[in-house]
């Protein structure tokens, strides 16, 4: 069996951060999503993993390399525009030959892997196996219309949706979905959608087998799903220090301090990382945060949030639910005439007390 990771998607919920950075490879609990699929691929025994990449491919393939540290094999696939995850599946057909695979979207996080599932599938034999999740908001996803257990109809976000079954970022195929991919023209988006390749398999009377998860799943689309994301992975970390802690400072619960790291008269309470090479003076790092490598963050309050690496925040009151970029600069001015001045980057978000 091999797999397929997509990771050609821009992320246009998350600008101005996917700007300049792939989506996939926003840290969460200071690890890269896209690594958090390729982990479960290699849990699951899979070793051959072809990536679809696009205008970020040179950052993922750097990130990734040849896929070594996983014990994968990594192939690289150009999608030269984001023409759906169809699309994706139809250009990958020559790296997958008539193996059955998994594809994985690369901006998905399944907190117990896919194991499991991958196993079902291989016993169970259907042609597709779908993962589904039940949500708030199924608008956002592919939704799907089960009866009698069985698949009956997919669609993609439906204004009116006919359940609250959503398609998690997981599914599983062989090679009939070439048959699908190559038949099916695309939508009002100009996509080739997956719901409808799978519709197809359905209306031709190939097997759909769904598999309804328990476990916590997320589709990292937006900021609140990101900061989720982060709050759920911190909540598993073990307490870990390997760099300084000074006398006056007092680490609080699970808490994260990597190799280079100094902590300097503040209190972090966890579940916190703090990155490595980073230096946190006279503040306050509260409960579900986490700091990427080499930033600085002093005389401030930060709670429930993702700073990137090489940023700097000073002098700062309090910051929540936030996610702050690479390179970014946060400080509090004592200039007159005292007013806001805000260097902004397009599709930001500011709000102001």
């Amino acid at each position: 069996m091999k797999a397929l990771i997509l990771s050609g998607v821009k992320g246009t919920r998350l600008r101005p951060i996917t700007h300049t950075s792939a989506k996939q490879l926003v840290p969460i609990a200071n690890k890269p999503i896209l690594f958090y699929a390729l982990e479960a691929i290699a849990e699951a025994k899979i070793q051959e993993v072809g990536v679809v990449v696009g205008d970020t491919k040179r950052e993922i393939q750097e990130a990734v390399g040849d896929g070594a540290r996983w014990g994968l094999q990594v192939s690289y696939i150009e999608q030269q525009a984001p023409l759906g995850l169809a699309h994706a599946v139809k250009i990958a057909e020559p790296f997958l030959g008539n193996q059955p695979f998994v594809m994985y979207l690369g901006d998905n996080l399944v907190k117990d892997g896919i194991r499991s599932l991958v196993e079902e599938f291989m016993r169970l034999r259907p042609n597709s196996q779908i993962l589904l999740a039940r949500v708030r908001d199924p608008q956002r996803f592919g939704v799907a219309e089960l009866r009698e257990g069985r698949v009956v109809s997919l669609e993609e976000k439906p204004a009116y949706p006919k359940s609250d079954l959503a398609l998690v970022g997981v599914y599983m195929f062989d090679k009939t979905i070439f048959e699908a991919v190559h038949a099916i023209k695309p939508s009002e988006r100009g996509e080739l959608e997956i719901t409808d390749a799978i519709q197809y398999l359905i209306d031709k009377g190939y097997e759909v087998h769904p598999h309804v998860i328990s476990g916590w799943w997320k589709d990292t689309g937006k900021l609140e799903d990101m900061l989720e994301a982060n709050r759920i992975m911190l909540e598993a970390i073990t307490s870990r220090v390997e760099g300084e802690v000074d006398e006056a400072s007092h680490l609080i619960g699970k808490v994260v301090v990597e190799q280079g790291a100094k902590i300097v008269a503040s209190t972090v309470r966890g579940p916190v990382i703090i990155g490595k090479c980073c230096r946190i003076v006279n503040s306050y790092i509260g409960p579900f945060t986490s700091i990427y490598h080499d930033t600085l963050v002093q005389n401030s309050e930060i709670e429930h949030s993702i700073i990137l690496d090489r940023s700097r925040i000073t002098d700062i009151g309090r910051l929540e639910d936030s996610l702050i970029g690479k390179n970014v600069e946060v400080f509090r001015s004592d200039g007159k005439p005292r007013a806001y001045r805000l260097m902004l980057g397009d599709s930001s978000q500011v709000g102001l007390v």
